[in-house]
């Protein structure tokens, strides 16, 4: 299944967070401004529209912050979108870093979840420390174990999100054993991309000498996880892949767009801009606002028409046209390609990289069990 075809309505619910990790993508947007809730009646309105204009009936939570931060809203708005209807599955992704009641609560309601979690502790501590001092491994470790060995016959997935630097890449044969011993059996790893800033990444000199991370070690160490993971019985999964398991001129939910609420007020398209005010070159992604006046959600009809316009189908992605990753790729991360270049059709650093991956792991004949976040 493509990966455009995860829809859903996200919830971007607060900037407030507990980790300092070192590569954070929006840290530059919450450290300029003030904290951000999402107010109740906003996200209670966007159920009402979603459900109402769709079939779709998925619940997701996600950053800017640690959703588990506002778990008590998170549990308003898991309550009002099952009081609206039947059928209602809920996801989130959330750092793991979190109390016995929060805990407890979505042993009991959650339907997905990913943890964002870098592997073995040294690793973990080193990227996601606690308060920037503090070890975050042990309260993962203590989580994810609690919540495997607890959720018996619920319907419950417990799988990690691991963010790939030069200091994890070659380690991924024995993540798969770490994360197998913890229960998981689940994992996307996501290759370390670019922060978002106030400008294009090609327009930022000291962002790009600052970056560093080898595609190709990624990716040899990647391919051999994959195997490994496979004898095991484990999914070990890429998010250069997210789309090999089926065709598709699209690339994911942005080219809905499917509705991202954020803190401030907004609709985004894309989970790499939380927030509405000042998204700068990010701003083609800020496709609604809700109107306080009216009560009501306004969208911006020209930026929908453009982010479904964007597809390996369109002259405009030229450069797609005679990859042999066009329907299994889709063009690319719409986010990471407007941060890099400032446009929707610009070309991406990573193509090279899905192209290789496409040609020595193949599309896949099954689809994958759980869709990358």
């Amino acid at each position: 299944m493509p990966h455009v075809n995860k829809e859903m309505i996200s919830f971007f619910l607060t900037t407030k967070c507990n980790l300092n990790c070192i590569y954070c993508y929006n840290i530059e947007e919450r450290e300029a401004l003030a904290e951000y809730t999402l107010p109740f009646d906003v996200a209670r309105a966007g159920i009402d529209w979603w459900f109402a204009t769709t079939t779709n009936r998925h619940v997701r939570f996600y950053g800017p912050g640690e959703p588990t931060r506002e778990w008590r809203l998170m549990s308003q708005i898991v309550e009002y979108a099952r009081q609206a209807s039947d059928g209602v599955t809920v996801e989130i992704q959330t750092n793991g870093v979190f109390g016995p009641k929060p805990r407890s609560w979505m042993l009991d309601n959650i339907n997905v979840m990913w943890l964002s979690f870098d592997g073995p502790p040294d690793i973990q501590n080193h990227n996601r420390p606690v308060g920037g001092i503090h070890p975050s491994a042990p309260i993962i470790e203590k989580n994810v174990v609690w919540l495997v060995a607890s959720k018996r016959d619920r319907d419950l997935m417990v799988g990690a999100r691991i963010t790939i630097t030069d200091d994890n890449s070659d380690r991924q044969v024995e993540m798969v054993d770490y994360f197998y011993g913890l229960g998981i059996r689940h994992v996307w790893t996501n290759p370390l991309f670019f922060c978002v800033g106030g400008v294009p990444v090609y327009r930022d000199p000291e962002k790009l000498a600052k970056y560093h991370f080898d595609m190709n070690t990624y990716l040899d160490h990647y391919i051999s996880a994959y195997q490994y993971a496979k004898r095991k019985g484990m999914f070990w999964g890429s998010f250069l892949a997210v789309n090999f398991d089926g065709r598709s001129p699209f690339h994911c939910r942005a080219c809905i767009p499917a509705p991202h609420l954020t803190p401030d007020g907004y609709v985004s398209a894309c989970d790499m801009v939380v927030l509405g005010r000042d998204a700068h070159h990010m701003d083609c992604f800020i496709y609604g606002r809700w109107n306080q006046e009216r009560r009501k959600f306004d969208f911006d009809e020209e930026k929908i028409a453009a982010l479904r316009g964007r597809s390996t189908d369109s002259p405009s992605l030229a450069h797609c046209q005679q990859c042999v990753a066009r329907y299994h790729c889709g063009g690319y991360c719409l986010g990471e390609v407007v941060n890099e270049t400032g446009r929707l059709n610009g070309v991406p650093k990573n193509c090279a990289a899905v192209r290789r991956l496409i040609q020595e792991v193949g599309v896949l004949s099954e689809q994958y069990p759980y869709l990358h976040p």
